[in-house]
């Protein structure tokens, strides 16, 4: 009797998902990453180097993802229920078998309305036979601090396009102080910055005069078209991702090192 008055009436428990406790719905605007799956209550691995992903966007959406292609589409979640209404709609990348079988895999899961609940930071999905235990990705990969990283170039953008850097040629950007230091694939050296909210504006770069080969230098240009004219940048964070994103349609994806 002691714990149910105790319980009845203490202050009610805070939904880390939720802190507001505001009746909105939990899942929206959070993104899940899988940290345990079990088939007929078996454990069940992931195929190597994979990961699942749910990500319930602010606009009622649903993106998943399992290694290889996305699936997204409009879901409910009322009545503890995740509901996909006709589907979820699925890229066609060319995945191995393996990685084929489980975008199938998660699909089926994710059709079959799924019961869901929130157990503080985690997310349970669960069909008669399946579970995945997901963490919110904001505990499991928080966003790394844009100063005292070191990020490094792996994506160059062009408006609609995208493309990989040169193989073999690297740039980074560490944010120190008050500022970065450029490695811009060839030559180095360093900017002041400033970050105003989530936009950052660079002074122009003091750097190396130096030539490399074509695609080295290739990949500078494509860097300092983002980096080296004082225009006034986007960026975000996202776990170990930072995108800055040029006014001009130009941007640079880079991962921390």
């Amino acid at each position: 009797m002691l714990l149910l008055v105790v319980a009845g009436c203490g202050a009610p428990p805070v939904d880390p998902v939720d802190p507001a406790g505001s009746g909105a719905d939990p899942l929206r605007g959070h993104t899940f990453l899988a940290a345990e799956v079990t088939v007929a209550g078996e454990p069940h691995e992931l195929v190597g180097g994979t990961e699942v992903s749910l990500d319930f966007t602010e606009d009622g959406r649903l993106v998943a993802n399992a290694g290889c292609n996305t699936m997204s589409g409009k879901v409910t979640t009322a009545d503890g229920r995740l509901d996909v209404g006709g589907g979820l709609a699925m890229t066609e990348m060319g995945c191995d078998p393996p990685r084929h079988d489980q975008d199938e895999w998660l699909a089926g899961v994710l059709g079959a309305g799924p019961e869901w609940r929130l157990a503080g930071s985690r997310l349970v999905v669960s069909t008669a036979d399946t579970e995945l235990v997901l963490e919110d990705r904001e505990v499991a990969d928080p966003d790394r601090p844009l100063t005292e990283t070191t990020w490094a170039v792996d994506t160059l953008v062009d408006g609609d396009a995208a493309s990989s850097t040169p193989a073999g040629a690297t740039a980074t950007l560490e944010f120190a102080g008050d500022r970065v230091l450029i490695s811009a694939g060839c030559n180095g050296g360093s900017a002041g910055y400033t970050v105003s909210g989530d936009t950052i504006r660079f002074e122009r770069p003091q750097l190396t005069l130096m030539a490399c080969a074509p695609d080295i230098m290739r990949l500078e240009a494509a860097v300092l078209a983002v980096v080296g004219d004082e225009a006034e940048l986007t960026f975000e964070v996202e776990a170990d991702r930072l995108r800055l994103n040029h006014p001009s349609g130009k941007g640079l994806g880079l991962h921390a090192k």
